[in-house]
């Protein structure tokens, strides 16, 4: 049994590593059209999944904030007419405890993995 997504578009949120670059590689390599978002990286995995033949774009929007979301869920609807899937893998770390951490990191953390969502 093969999967297709022909013609579908996916967002996958924290597009750009991790999780987030192998489900836009998978999505894509079964035929949609992927939308790779992430702060940092998007182009790489974009280039990626064309020289493979595949379809993406790039969107540097910030999950946690709700504008920014918008504007990129219009972007994708602007180039493609349609959202399909949407793969949420963004995540915020900062490498150390909680307790270490600075309020404006812990602020990122959590705007990013619980707002975002």
């Amino acid at each position: 049994m093969t999967i297709c997504y022909n013609q579908q578009v996916a967002i996958v949120t924290g597009g750009a590593t991790g999780l987030g670059r192998a489900h836009a590689m998978a999505l894509a390599a079964r035929g949609a059209r992927v939308v790779v978002n992430d702060l940092y990286g998007a182009e790489q995995v974009v280039a990626d999944i064309q020289a493979l033949g595949g379809t993406a774009m790039a969107d540097h929007a910030n999950v946690s904030q709700p504008g920014q979301v918008t504007a990129m869920v219009e972007r994708a609807l602007a180039q493609w007419d349609r959202i399909d899937i949407l793969v949420n893998t963004t995540a915020q770390s900062r490498g150390q405890s909680f307790s270490k951490m600075s309020l404006e990191d812990f602020s990122l953390v959590i705007d990013a993995n619980l707002m975002g969502p």
